[in-house]
């Protein structure tokens, strides 16, 4: 499975982007998929994940303004950003499970995006 992470850049506080995870090779349309970062100076984080049927969670940071959504005719994944603040700065990578169901844990996610940097402005 190879994942390609595109849709970052420099957006003011406040504003929106969408970041988009495309699969090729073995596609994960079965498995469970999440978004990571990483921040200047900082461990990554776990962002999100959505699993095969769709369900999601969120970390308590980004609960209300992240949304994962994914088309699996496609083997894409969304992320949704909205309201964005400084501190969402960092590198956004996505990641496929190897199972339809996953948590918050990396090691739960064996493929790995190259990532696409998101930077907020004040």
């Amino acid at each position: 499975v190879q994942l390609q992470a595109s849709g970052g850049g420099l957006v003011q506080a406040g504003g929106s982007l969408r970041l988009t995870c495309a699969s090729s090779g073995r596609t994960s349309s079965n498995n469970a998929m999440g978004w990571f970062r990483r921040a200047p100076g900082k461990e990554r984080e776990f962002v999100g994940r959505i699993n095969w049927s769709g369900g999601t969670y969120y970390a308590d940071s980004v609960k209300g303004r992240f949304t994962i959504s994914r088309d699996n005719a496609k083997a894409t994944v969304y992320l949704q950003m909205n309201s964005l603040k400084p501190e969402d700065t960092a590198v956004y990578y996505c990641a496929s499970g190897i199972r339809p169901y996953a948590g918050w844990e990396a090691s739960e996610y064996r493929y790995w995006g190259q990532g696409t940097l998101v930077t907020v402005s004040s």
